[in-house]
């Protein structure tokens, strides 16, 4: 017989799967619903909410926890083997080894658990920081011991899906150390400073010391700034202005004259300057401040031109640091704030700390 041709091949039926059809749940995703993920997750928030909130806290017996590791439960598997072989085949040389190991991992054990014991922890006033970058808090540690302590590694206590990016140190005797703790947070606003943990293997790693901590500090986190940063709006007509006059949509109004000895550094033209610069002279122009008060800039939330409420504060964050580089005044307004036209670092973070919270 004759290979059927293709018109005579039978016609797809609707049986077969859609492209369009749903999507299993991804192994995260159930990870997540599992019933023993779910009971860890609500023990945590019942332990942290015991914890007490300061900047400062002593390591003390109360505080400080210590559980076998992996490779300390080894050990111990290894050590009852060890006696039982003993034991059957009357090892002398078998007793003396396994003892002698079941002590250091005794001594270990005591030595690990006094390396946190004694210790103060105090965490510094955080800095504000911008989203989408790594925040660094800076603790300290302060030991009155007259020896020094070993392998303490200082973290943020994690949910147990992500893991830990350890800041290791060493506390000399009778002194202090500081360590950077990062933390990356997932949206602006003011935050409170994650719960941390404290935790050394030292001397042996058989045995993990460790204490948790929950700071009273809070961190502000500003918004992401747009990139590239679009153009500055072109200027509002002030009460005096007639209105006729218009600015350019970069910030740099009308008019222009001579630098004289005595203007404000504000007003000088620094593109221009470093035009000059680069030609080989050292002419400078300054902005005509009757010009410039004849228009305000004004960074209004309403006219980012943006459909997300997000995208159009961090375009207003990417405005409010292009006009702060260029020395011009501005103004900001939001639902609810309005910020009077002004220059200066001051003025920046106010912009900066009412965008974070608007």
């Amino acid at each position: 017989m004759p290979p059927a041709s293709a018109a005579d091949a039978p016609a797809p039926t609707h049986a077969e799967p859609s492209v369009h059809a749903a999507r299993p749940a991804t192994p995260s995703r159930l990870a997540g619903l599992h019933p023993l993920t779910l009971a860890r997750a609500r023990f945590r928030r019942w332990w942290e909410a015991r914890l007490p909130l300061s900047d400062t806290l002593v390591l003390t017996q109360r505080n400080v926890y210590i559980l076998p590791t992996g490779a300390g439960w080894m050990l111990a598997c290894t050590l009852l083997v060890l006696l039982v072989a003993s034991i059957n085949f009357q090892l002398n040389l078998g007793y003396l080894l396994t003892f002698l190991l079941a002590g250091s991992a005794v001594v270990g054990m005591h030595l690990g658990h006094a390396t946190l014991r004694g210790i103060t922890l105090h965490l510094k006033a955080p800095e504000p920081h911008f989203l989408g970058g790594s925040t660094a808090f800076e603790v300290q540690l302060f030991s009155d011991r007259r020896t020094a302590r070993h392998g303490i590694a200082l973290s943020v206590h994690g949910d147990g899906q992500r893991t830990h990016d350890w800041a290791l140190t060493d506390v000399p005797a009778q002194g202090s150390a500081s360590v950077q703790v990062a933390f990356r947070p997932a949206r602006r606003g003011l935050h409170r400073v994650p719960t941390l943990v404290a935790e050394t293997r030292f001397p042996l790693g058989t045995f993990r010391v460790w204490s948790y901590w929950r700071p009273a500090a809070q961190v502000l986190v500003y918004p992401a700034p747009e990139v590239p940063a679009p153009p500055l709006p072109p200027g509002e007509p002030g009460a005096s202005g007639t209105g006729s006059t218009s600015t350019q949509g970069i910030g740099e109004f009308d008019g222009v004259r001579a630098y004289r000895r005595g203007d404000p550094l504000k007003l000088v033209v620094w593109k221009k300057a470093a035009k000059s610069l680069a030609t080989g002279t050292d002419d400078l122009v300054s902005r005509d401040a009757q010009q410039a008060q004849r228009h305000a800039l004004w960074l209004d939330l309403a006219h980012a031109a943006l459909p997300g409420h997000e995208a159009r504060v961090s375009r207003l964050t990417a405005w409010v640091l292009q006009a702060d580089r260029l020395g011009i005044d501005y103004g900001l307004r939001l639902p609810g704030v309005e910020l009077a036209p002004d220059t200066g670092a001051a003025h920046r973070q106010r912009c900066l700390e009412a965008l974070a919270l608007c």
